[in-house]
């Protein structure tokens, strides 16, 4: 069964665990930035796993525009859906089922948080501000949850 992973990553986090999820999956899996590539012929994949990065609370617009350009063809396929956010546990599930369709969200074979990433050196000045004002971090941070990821791949293997 060939898999797609699309996403779309503003600093690199949601690419990094992308390519981590890809090396872990089973048979011949394809990847697509959405922000490189917004058009997607997804008809010859079994399975398609969409993420995307949490900015104030909401995903990137190329996913929420792919998701709904895409949303009969992907009603027809094994969706996996990812968030990568440095949110606490008690409102992940919250904003992974308020930034995907919610008949994807019904769908889905899997639904994970990979973690995230405050990597300074890539945001801007505004960007910077707001991380120190509201997660009271003043240095970059990595905290990708790799199991998370792991365990996002071993549900779609069984499929």
């Amino acid at each position: 069964m060939d898999t797609l992973i699309v996403y779309a990553s503003k600093h690199g986090c949601t690419e990094k665990c992308a390519e981590l999820l890809s090396k872990e999956l089973i048979g011949k899996v394809d990847i697509i930035n959405l922000k490189k590539a917004m058009y997607t012929d997804i008809s010859k994949y079994d399975k398609v796993i969409i993420g995307g990065s949490i900015y104030i609370g909401k995903i990137q617009k190329e996913v929420t525009e792919f998701c709904s350009k895409n949303l009969d063809k992907l009603k027809k396929k094994r969706i996996g859906l990812f968030i990568c956010a440095m949110q606490g546990a008690d409102i992940i599930n919250t904003e992974l089922n308020s930034n995907f369709n919610s008949e994807l969200i019904k769908i889905a074979d899997a639904k994970e948080c990979f973690g995230g990433e405050f990597i300074f050196e890539r945001m801007n000045f505004l960007e910077k501000f707001i991380v120190k004002k509201v997660s009271k971090v003043t240095s970059s941070k990595s905290n990708i949850l790799e199991g998370n990821i792991h365990k996002l791949a071993q549900a779609m293997n069984a499929i």
